[in-house]
């Protein structure tokens, strides 16, 4: 090492590498990735010429990281599609309903017993609140709807607020929406879905034609884009008519609304849904410790009993992966110890010329790790195969997410590493002499 005349800032000895010690530093670099390089090529070497062995080998491995990789993908496709299609409310828009979210029977009578949302309570927000950007809100049932001799089931028949599409992204594909004007004169008008387009007025213009619900006629003042499907029904089969049309016509006793309330931003939900909450429990005079009488659900409340429900499903996964992945370890731990068996006269030979312990260790544990690396691209390469498969030929959603392929192989080279351990030991324990004299 070379010294350097004291710094005169810092006073401080400064001590500098000599050429001598950086070129050792070298080449020591130099030794240690031609070892890992060799050490490489010979597992690749010693898998290539056992290409059925090593298949059969990994067969437990390739079927863990296909299955986990195509769980993983369904579940990042399911997540994106009920975001998308289920969970969507609107931008920055909650719902204050009567039941909410149920998932039990207990739940279910319980909330049997809370009180309508009215009209008035509809009202009240919309007047009252205000950190909402807008309250709309909507009553509706299912009907047959028909056009001449066309009929069409199950349309859901919507009595809506004049800025309902507003709230809810609705787009307007021929015509318009429903007006305030509308709402006030109780207007015989109807905004209908692009299934009923499609199915009653497949080549005409739909607007100002009629579409007669049960025993009520509306004329058709505007189509809307359409949405698509959810998990298989249609989204599209609705007819849309001013909210005080509905209650005049449709409206029943038993009958409540529910109302959409749409924050200005994504930072003002939680003021805006606590806002909602205490006028509510403020009108119908809900006792301080007692629960709300009524539902406030968001988006991330609808994804929240989603991922719940998705958890329970990556767990048993998880759980079938890692039955295979033990499987596979074991039988690759078995293979490896039958290599070291097959190659003990090998063994002693690079031993004699200078081997030391950890290159033999260093060897074996790359060829077991290099093997179940080998067993997680096959399974990666699978696992995309099933999941075009699938996209192709139905309508599940399916999307593999990176982190799954990175996982997955990860995973499979670290069960290698951990297999691999004893049969390296064991080879490394191996007496050069002992082993020079076994049979080749």
């Amino acid at each position: 090492m070379g010294v350097t005349p004291i710094d005169r800032f810092m006073g401080i000895p400064r001590v500098i590498p000599s050429p001598a010690d950086a070129a050792s530093k070298q080449g020591r670099v130099r030794r240690a990735a031609v070892t890992v390089g060799e050490t490489l090529r010979l597992a690749v070497d010693s898998l290539r010429a056992h290409k059925l062995r090593s298949f059969l080998t990994l067969f437990g491995v390739i079927m863990a990281v296909t299955t986990l990789v195509v769980v993983m993908s369904a579940i990042a496709g399911l997540n994106l599609y009920v975001a998308n299609r289920v969970a969507n409310l609107g931008a920055n828009t909650f719902i204050v309903d009567r039941f909410g979210i149920i998932t039990s029977m207990d739940e279910f009578q319980k909330a049997q017993k809370r009180p309508l949302i009215t009209f008035d309570d509809y009202m009240r927000l919309r007047e009252s609140m205000q950190t909402a950007n807008a309250v709309a809100a909507i009553d509706d049932r299912n009907v047959q709807t028909r056009s001449g001799d066309i009929k069409m089931e199950n349309t859901d028949v919507m009595g809506a607020s004049a800025n309902f599409a507003q709230v809810r992204n609705i787009d307007v594909a021929q015509g318009r929406f429903i007006t305030q004007a509308d709402d006030e004169h109780r207007s015989e008008v109807v905004f209908i879905g692009a299934d009923l387009a499609k199915k009653f007025f497949p080549n005409v213009d739909p607007i100002g034609k009629t579409i007669r619900a049960e025993t009520h006629t509306y004329q058709v003042i505007g189509v809307a884009e359409p949405f698509g499907s959810a998990f298989g029904q249609s989204q599209d089969n609705y007819m849309i008519i001013p909210l005080n049309t509905y209650r005049k016509e449709w409206h029943r006793q038993s009958d409540w609304l529910t109302i959409f309330v749409q924050s200005p931003s994504a930072e003002m939900m939680q003021a805006c849904e606590d806002e909602a909450r205490m006028l509510m429990r403020a009108w119908r005079k809900v006792p301080y410790d007692a629960k709300d009488n009524f539902a406030i659900l968001g988006s991330d409340s609808i994804m929240a009993l989603w991922h719940e429900l998705t958890g329970n499903l990556a767990f048993v996964a998880m759980a079938l992966v890692s039955v295979f992945l033990v499987v596979g370890g074991i039988v690759i731990m078995n293979i490896m110890l039958a290599s070291v068996t097959e190659r003990t006269r090998e063994i002693g030979l690079r031993r004699s010329l200078g081997a030391r312990k950890k290159h033999i260790v260093l060897q074996f544990m790359t060829e077991s790790a290099v093997l179940a690396a080998a067993g997680g691209l096959i399974g990666i390469l699978s696992a995309y195969l099933v999941v075009y498969a699938i996209r192709a030929l139905s309508s599940f959603p399916m999307s593999t997410p990176i982190n799954s392929v990175i996982l997955s192989l990860g995973v499979s080279t670290s069960v290698g590493l951990f297999f691999g351990i004893y049969p390296a030991t064991r080879a490394a324990k191996l007496d050069p002499i002992e082993a020079l004299r076994a049979e080749g």
